[in-house]
C-alpha cells in the first residue's frame, strides 16, 4: 500500500493511523506541484491528497482510505474490537472531524472562495475562526473521561489531531479546552505520531 501524502494536510491522518497498524506500507510525500504533475493526476485527476494506490487500486477520499486502512490492518484494531457498536462509535467520530470539523476550516483556508470582496476576507476568516471554536467544544467534552474520541485509539484520532495543528497554525482560540489539550499532547508524545511527522518533515 501506498500513501500519497502533503505536509500537515487530512493525508498525514492517514500516515499517522498506517505507522499505528505496524503493518508495511510506502508514503510519497507530495507538495503543490507534484500534485499537479501529469503522475499524480494520473492517480487522482482532481490532485488533491489523500491517495492510496494499492496493487491496481486506487483510492481517494480521507473517511474513505481510513476505513480502507482499518480493514487492511485489523489487527490494529482502527475501528474497534469487532463489535458493531464499537465500529459505529469510531465511525460516528470520523465523520465529526471529515463531514463537519474539516469543512468549517474551508473559509479560513480559502475566504474568497465565500465571499467576492476581498475586503471582507478577514471577517470570513474571524467568524470561520469563532464557528470552528464552538465546534471544538463537542470534542473537548466528550474527552473529559476519556483518552480517545471513540472511547478507544481509532482512526478518528489522528484526524482530529491534524485539525488542532490547523488550529495552532490560523490562529484559532482554544483556550479553556483542557481535555483538547492534553489529547494533543498525548498525541504529539506518540511514538506512530512523531514517525508520521518526521518523515513528513514537520519534526
Amino acid at each position: 500500500m501506498k500513501l500519497y501524502s502533503k505536509p500537515g494536510a487530512c493525508s498525514t491522518a492517514d500516515h499517522i493511523a498506517l505507522q499505528w497498524t505496524g503493518g508495511a506500507f510506502e508514503v510519497e510525500v507530495m507538495n503543490k506541484d507534484t500534485m499537479k504533475a501529469a503522475a499524480f493526476l494520473a492517480i487522482n485527476p482532481a490532485g488533491a491528497v489523500p491517495a492510496v494506490v494499492d496493487g491496481a487500486f486506487v483510492l481517494t477520499q480521507n473517511a474513505a482510505i481510513m476505513g480502507y486502512i482499518a480493514d487492511t490492518f485489523p489487527q490494529a484494531q482502527l475501528t474497534g474490537d469487532g463489535s458493531a457498536q464499537q465500529h459505529a462509535e469510531a465511525a460516528r467520530w470520523l465523520a465529526f472531524v471529515n463531514s463537519d470539523l474539516h469543512p468549517a476550516y474551508l473559509p479560513i483556508f480559502g475566504p474568497g472562495k465565500f465571499h467576492p470582496d476581498p475586503a471582507q476576507a478577514d471577517t470570513v476568516r474571524q467568524h470561520a475562526r469563532e464557528r470552528v471554536r464552538a465546534m471544538y467544544a463537542t470534542a473537548d467534552q466528550r474527552l473529559a473521561d476519556r483518552q480517545w474520541l471513540a472511547g478507544f485509539r481509532s482512526y478518528a484520532d489522528p484526524y482530529l489531531y491534524i485539525t488542532l495543528r490547523w488550529a495552532d497554525s490560523v490562529g484559532i482560540d482554544l483556550s479553556g479546552y483542557a481535555h483538547l489539550a492534553a489529547f494533543k499532547r498525548r498525541m504529539e508524545a506518540d511514538s506512530g505520531v512523531q514517525a508520521a511527522l518526521k518523515a513528513e518533515g514537520l519534526l
